[in-house]
């Protein structure tokens, strides 16, 4: 058995046609264009990759960006002034507001995260919107647990009902992923588990898994025996490797046991961009 290739890309391109023409419906009603504003501090060479892909993908789908590059050296207060004034832009409207991350060592991630305001908190990483997504009436969905719910849904892989391991804790992929497919309706009414660092026994558990959603960190991680055969697997890593760029899954092994499996490249890092400009355009409608 093969497993068949959940295509991030060509997702991401089915929905940035149709976010086309809704920021298009957008701007002819209310004369103003969605804006996204990308902070990055520094000149980590992934982040650069990841703002330049977001900015190329608002140029797509006839938004605007702006770009605010800052030294290494800034200091956190610099970046929380910058913060505030595009919180408060009107004359230049700014609708969503993104701060790469990670940071430079001196700047406290829960300092900034919180500083930007919820409305326009297009990461979906503010305390109110993480509340809001724990009590299931979210306002922005992070964008890579939205993207691979999206994935999911639009390949109309079933979810309810289903066990659904994930591998990874983190709050920005981990955690917002176990709530999303927890949460009742579309898209989820799955019985989630959580797996970490500290799971003793983790190939017992990822084998019972329906869908497995991999985001550990760590290269090529999972293989062919702690896969259930049939599954989903969703790999959410990128590493770059003497052999090119690879996941947390041994594809190769894992495609052998898997339904299906997405690839790295071309899985789910085109669909986070995606979602991020989704959010923005909501960003938009919401001040409005």
């Amino acid at each position: 058995m093969t497993a068949a290739i959940l295509d991030g890309k060509k997702l991401a391109k089915q929905i940035r046609d149709e976010l086309r023409d809704e920021v298009a419906d957008f701007i002819e009603n209310n004369a103003e264009v969605p804006t996204l504003a990308a902070i990055l501090v520094g000149n980590d060479s992934g982040s650069e990759v990841y703002v330049r892909n977001k900015v190329t993908g608002c140029e797509q789908v006839g938004m605007q960006s702006r770009m605010y590059r800052l030294p290494a050296e800034t200091s956190q207060d610099e970046l929380l002034s910058l913060i505030a004034k595009l919180n408060k832009a009107k004359d230049e409207p700014v609708h969503g507001i993104l701060v790469q991350l990670p940071l430079p060592k001196q700047i406290d991630v829960t300092r900034i995260l919180p500083a930007v305001s919820p409305l326009k908190d297009v990461d979906g990483f503010h305390p109110e919107n993480v509340g809001r997504l724990v009590q299931g009436k979210p306002r922005f969905l992070p964008c890579t647990p939205f993207g691979i719910q999206q994935l999911l849904v639009r390949n109309k892989i079933e979810i309810a009902g289903r066990h659904v391991v994930v591998v990874g804790r983190s709050d920005t992929v981990g955690k917002p992923m176990a709530l999303m497919l927890m949460q009742r309706g579309l898209g989820g009414d799955a019985t989630v588990t959580v797996c970490h660092s500290k799971t003793n026994n983790l190939p017992e558990i990822t084998r019972q898994a329906d869908i497995l959603i991999v985001a550990i960190g760590q290269p090529k991680f999972i293989t062919a025996p702690m896969v259930k055969p049939g599954a989903v697997v969703i790999d959410v890593g990128i590493h770059r490797t003497g052999k090119g760029l690879v996941g947390d899954v041994d594809f190769s092994g894992v495609s052998r046991v898997a339904g299906h499996i997405t690839p790295v490249p071309g899985g789910v890092g085109p669909l986070t961009v995606t979602m991020l400009l989704v959010n923005t355009l909501a960003a938009a409608r919401l001040l409005h």
